[in-house]
């Protein structure tokens, strides 16, 4: 389908919360039948913008169009009167219901009585998926299909109420390898139907792949718009975060003295766990690097030693004290703090305030007598907010409403205020954008230099041999090897040892 005709043009938008600007006169432009990219850091204002058109905030100023008219969204019924829809990153869809009946789910279709009109919602819903190209069995239960067509149905569900813009946020977040192909010739069938697509991702190869034009937003205001053909990844990257990243991605050799491990485990055995005899050491202001397949046993370690999970056999010592850990409060009086992997589910209470999440494990401390020393609280909050670099409205904005990246700041800024000696960090970016990658390899990088000994879990090989020390490299439970990051010359030397053990 040939692309030119403009259907959204939102003009000169801008926003703040609190007297902080977050959206500095934005421009953002939509081509019908178009697979435009959205892309930026942490706080750079894409959901903000977003929000703003699907009508969650309302702007401060600015103008919005549809197809030359000027519109005003002041609440989400006005984007959806407007053919504006998104489809969000978690799914909405209830398992045990019918695939038509979640499509529909709010919007059911009834007869002339005022019931719900099953076989009416059944023929629409083939209908739509028919027209879609969507091959599933709308009578049927979702939760008999993949991820991937759980993320079709969604589509599909945004699309029944006639929607012309469909904004993807992080759609292929749960998605494999496979499944994404899916996703991605389906976009391209709504492409040749008319259908105008914003896509949100940090997966820069994807944009190069599925989009049309990529824009990119840097401190809320607009910094390019340029046809994807034309860019590299490295020009994308540059542009997100301003500089470019050489250095971040760079390893920087630090001195490391290892006389006395601050943590040493010997021949921890788990056989529920798939745990066989595991024995390192981790030294004082020490970054340990653990790279291993799925299933290799990354997490079970650390979560063992969090007092998550538990084992059969073997020895933990703290500065070569012999400590039994047996759940995560006995962890934490050990001296021990976990950025677990899931930081949704894991690492945070989502509907709480980002103060409430960063005193958490505090509370004691500022205990005085009966009541909670709120006004320190605050104090240790804010000065971590400001550390940190967290992009937030305010002390006490829900943790939910923050961005990825700035979310993973918030657990590891909770366990900075607790002060502990050893930080367990599995996958301590994922899901987070390229310019918050770089912060938070820095912060770990500074809270080594702070004498905190650090183990790291990551699937990407990139950031171990950026950020690691030392590197060991588990096989079915047990550690293949132990290697110095001076002894690494390249990416695929570590690969091979991840594959071969």
């Amino acid at each position: 389908m040939k692309v030119c005709e403009v259907l959204l043009k939102m003009e000169n938008i801008s926003k703040s919360f609190d007297k902080i600007k977050v959206l500095k006169e934005v421009n953002f432009e939509l081509r019908r039948g178009e697979i435009h990219a959205l892309v930026g850091g942490n706080g750079a204002g894409k959901s903000t913008l977003m929000k703003i058109l699907t009508g969650v905030y309302k702007k401060d100023s600015g103008n919005i169009f549809i197809n030359g008219t000027k519109i005003e969204i002041n609440e989400p019924k006005d984007a959806k009167a407007n053919g504006i829809a998104m489809v969000f990153q978690e799914f909405s869809l209830v398992p045990t219901l019918t695939i038509a009946q979640n499509i529909f789910l709010n919007q059911e279709q009834k007869n002339r009585l005022g019931l719900i009109d099953d076989k009416k919602c059944l023929k629409k819903a083939q209908t739509l998926l028919n027209s879609l190209h969507i091959d599933v069995h709308p009578e049927e239960t979702i939760d008999k299909y993949s991820v991937a067509y759980w993320q079709l149905v969604e589509i599909a569900k945004a699309l029944s109420y006639n929607s012309k813009i469909l904004i993807m946020d992080e759609p292929t977040s749960s998605l494999s390898e496979n499944e994404t192909e899916i996703l991605f010739d389906f976009m391209k069938h709504l492409k040749e139907k008319g259908i105008s697509i914003i896509y949100i991702s940090h997966r820069m190869e994807e944009i190069l792949k599925i989009a049309d034009r990529v824009t990119i937003l840097r401190n809320g205001e607009n910094v390019l718009t340029q046809n994807s053909s034309s860019l590299t990844l490295e020009q994308i990257i540059e542009h997100i975060v301003g500089r470019e990243l050489e250095h971040a991605f760079e390893w920087q050799k630090r001195d490391i003295e290892r006389k006395e491990p601050v943590l040493k485990v010997k021949n921890l055995y788990s056989k529920r766990h798939n745990l066989n005899n595991i024995s390192f050491e981790l030294y004082p202001g020490e970054i340990l690097g653990v790279a291993g397949l799925m299933g290799s046993g990354r997490t079970e370690i650390v979560e063992s030693l969090f007092g998550i999970k538990s084992y059969d056999s073997g020895e933990i010592r703290i500065n070569n004290k012999k400590v039994n850990i047996k759940s995560p409060q006995e962890a934490m009086n050990a001296g021990l703090a976990l950025v677990p992997e899931n930081r949704r589910t894991k690492g945070l209470i989502l509907d709480h305030s980002v103060k409430d999440n960063i005193l958490l494990p505090i509370l004691k401390k500022l205990k005085e007598k009966l009541f909670i020393n709120d006004k320190k609280g605050r104090d240790i909050t804010e000065k971590l907010i400001k550390t940190l670099s967290i992009k937030t409205e305010g002390i006490n904005q829900k943790v939910k409403f923050l961005s990825g990246g700035n979310q993973q700041k918030v657990v590891i800024g909770k366990w900075t205020a607790h002060q502990p000696e050893i930080f367990l960090m599995d996958e301590p970016t994922i899901g987070v954008d390229i310019g918050a990658k770089t912060e938070i390899i820095e912060l770990i990088r500074s809270l080594a230099n702070e004498n905190k000994s650090i183990v790291i879990i990551s699937s990407e090989l990139q950031e171990l041999l950026a950020i690691s020390d030392r590197i060991i490299v588990l096989k079915n439970g047990m550690v293949a090897r132990a290697i110095n990051r001076e002894d690494i010359f390249s990416e695929e030397e570590l690969q091979h040892a991840v594959q071969k053990g």
